[in-house]
């Protein structure tokens, strides 16, 4: 079997395959799977196509709650902290 560049370890679709799957376990495998992305990479275009591979056919499942929660949170802009976000005089 090829492995799928967007799901390298299978993990997005395994999720979908098991019965049952709770909410919190589709963000404990979504989190597992954002870690494992190769470093640098950005992940808001690898979860928005995920997404149109999974959604329409998995509209009510939570791993699709999950992956659309993962893609407005990418999505986001990040406050910075801390000594950048201060006015300098």
């Amino acid at each position: 079997m090829e492995r799928d560049p967007l799901d390298h370890k299978g993990l997005i679709r395994e999720a979908y395959r098991i019965d049952g799957i709770t909410l919190g376990e589709c963000r404990s495998i979504f989190l597992d799977w954002a870690l494992s992305t190769p470093d640098g990479a950005d992940s808001r275009p690898m979860i928005a196509a995920l997404l149109e591979k999974y959604e329409s056919e998995n509209p009510d499942h939570p791993m699709t709650q999950v992956l659309i929660e993962g893609n407005q949170r990418a999505m986001a802009p990040k406050r910075r902290g801390g000594w950048r976000s201060r006015p300098r005089d």
